[in-house]
């Protein structure tokens, strides 16, 4: 009975998923589970250090940029745009060849990024004071943050290659847990170690974290063949290929991370406590973006990259669009809904004793900006991904350029004509985002044609704008008239009332109009139902109609 359950168990976290919007709930699911994680770590930060030691937080932040930003430009510009699809290519051809090209790339990658990180653990004091004006004790303070977190990318290193192995044969399950262990790891640094080391614990928390993220990966890649392993041919004709594709990806992502590095700069001028409302406001921000449009996104890349080898574009073009549509029919209400609810939802998120009225309107304030952006940034994950998969990485490249001047130059000018505070920060970011999407879109109709998006889309800007107004209407009487929001049971009844009341609406108009994702989204709850029958004998998760794809 016991080896039957193990047995079980591992078919179900070793199972193919065959459809996208099957492993785009796989991946949702794990967002969802990971971000709430997130609210719970971001919960105790606040508790435990925004209170009258602020710039200790304040700090956390900032010193996370630069190790990420080198994680970033060199293992997620590999892994994103160019290790996949090559890996995909030789895996059609040989198994043990893609695995060795797989072992190449991981060291020539990694053979980098510790020089890199070497480089930064010596010089971090100076790049700290670059990045941050912070006074003296707590950039020292920031440099040994910088140092200990430099660890964690070394292990994120590896799992990425190890998301992009097993997603590139369809497993998102196991890779799709993995946040939801980091998180756990960074939780339980900040829980059990912040009383003897202060915010020192939530950088051990990150080291922890990243080796849990890691780890979980470690026996589904070897069920299926795969096993990292020190492999140094930097001529390997497939690690050649990738380092070719890299450099525009990664130029991108640095472009990204002149965004970040602004943002920290700017927000260190502000207020203390500035740099913490940003980044609050940004994870709340980013739930409904990671959820909706990460999930189909990277649930999508494996077909689209497989499609895109096609010289008929017509598969690829029905993919893209179909993906578009489903994250435009998810994150359009979840925007509405963030706008709407944004006070609320930032005292259940952040609403720590020591986390004051003022902060909260003002982290409130930074993400209405923010909603604004959510829907295009979502689905911008897909049109990049889109134009990665076209083998095309100096479009995005010479997009994100454009967006980085946007952001920069609105949020440097917003400075000097609107009040001083975040929340123009995150006004310019909205600015820039939806530029990027723009453009984005305009460069992949160019490439492949009209998507046929645009009657669907206004459908359903046109019910989501329904939905808003069902949303604030009730949240204004029940606030004022039912409950007693100053308690947190009556402000979580508010927040789901006015949150149900909401999508029901948005249900309904859906149906109205005829929304085809409205079908799409039963047919998975359907399908659902019968889970028993799909763990038995199904090659899916979750299961969806040939027309979802």
């Amino acid at each position: 009975m016991v080896n039957k359950i193990i047995s079980k168990s591992q078919e179900f976290f070793n199972r193919k998923s065959n459809s996208i919007l099957s492993a785009a709930a796989i991946i949702g699911i794990s967002y969802l589970g990971s971000a709430l994680l997130g609210l719970i770590r971001n919960h105790l930060l606040a508790a435990r250090f925004f209170g009258g030691l602020e710039a200790d937080l304040d700090v956390y932040f900032a010193a996370f940029v630069i190790p990420d930003t080198v994680f970033q430009l060199l293992v997620v510009g590999a892994v994103s745009a160019a290790f996949i699809p090559v890996y995909q290519e030789y895996f059609e051809r040989s198994e043990e060849e893609a695995h060795n090209l797989a072992n190449a790339a991981l060291t020539t990658i990694g053979f980098f990024l510790l020089i890199f990180s070497v480089v930064i653990v010596i010089f971090a004091r100076p790049l700290a004071g670059l990045l941050a004006h912070f006074p003296p004790e707590k950039l020292d303070m920031m440099a040994n943050l910088i140092r200990m977190m430099s660890a964690a990318q070394v292990l994120f290193a590896l799992s990425a290659f190890l998301t992009g192995v097993l997603q590139s044969q369809r497993r998102f399950l196991i890779p799709a847990i993995a946040p939801l262990l980091y998180n756990f790891g960074t939780i339980t640094g900040i829980y059990f170690l912040s009383s003897r080391f202060g915010i020192y614990s939530a950088g051990i928390g990150v080291v922890f974290g990243a080796f849990l993220h890691m780890a979980i990966q470690l026996p589904t890649a070897r069920s299926l063949g795969y096993w990292p392993k020190i492999v140094w041919r930097l001529r390997h004709p497939g690690v050649l290929s990738m380092l070719k594709l890299m450099p525009p990806r990664a130029m991108a992502l640095g472009l990204d991370q002149v965004e970040r590095w602004v943002a920290v700069n700017l927000t260190s001028l502000l207020a203390v406590g500035s740099l913490s409302i940003f980044n609050f406001a940004r994870q709340l921000y980013v739930l409904p973006i990671s959820l909706f449009g990460v999930s189909l996104s990277q649930a999508s890349f494996p077909t689209l990259a497989k499609e895109a080898l096609y010289e008929d574009k017509s598969q690829f073009k029905a993919t893209l669009r179909k993906s578009i549509l489903q994250i435009f029919f998810f994150a359009l209400p979840a925007s509405v809904i963030v706008l709407v609810l944004r006070i609320p939802l930032v005292r259940l998120a952040f609403g720590a004793k020591n986390f004051p009225w003022e902060a909260t309107l003002l982290t409130g304030k930074a993400l209405a900006f923010l909603s604004l952006a959510i829907a295009p940034q979502a689905v911008t994950n897909t049109l990049t991904r889109a134009l990665h998969a076209l083998k095309d990485t100096k479009t995005p490249l010479i997009i994100g350029f454009i967006t980085m001047v946007v952001f920069v130059g609105s949020a440097y000018a917003l400075g000097f004509i609107a009040e001083r505070d975040v929340a123009i920060i995150t006004l310019a970011m909205s600015i820039g985002n939806v530029v990027d999407f723009l453009l984005s879109y305009l460069a992949l109709r160019r490439k492949v044609g009209p998507l046929g998006i645009s009657v669907r889309m206004i459908k359903m800007v046109f019910v989501s704008f329904f939905t808003g107004l069902s949303l604030w209407l009730p949240m204004r009487l029940l606030d004022q008239l039912v409950f007693d929001t100053t308690r947190t049971l009556p402000l979580i009844t508010l927040t789901l009332v006015v949150s149900t009341v909401g999508f029901a609406v948005y249900l309904y108009f859906c149906w109205l109009f005829d929304i085809e994702e409205l079908k799409d989204v039963v047919d998975i709850v359907k399908k659902i139902g019968n889970w028993r029958k799909i763990l038995a004998s199904s090659d899916e998760v979750l299961e969806t109609t040939p027309n979802s794809i």
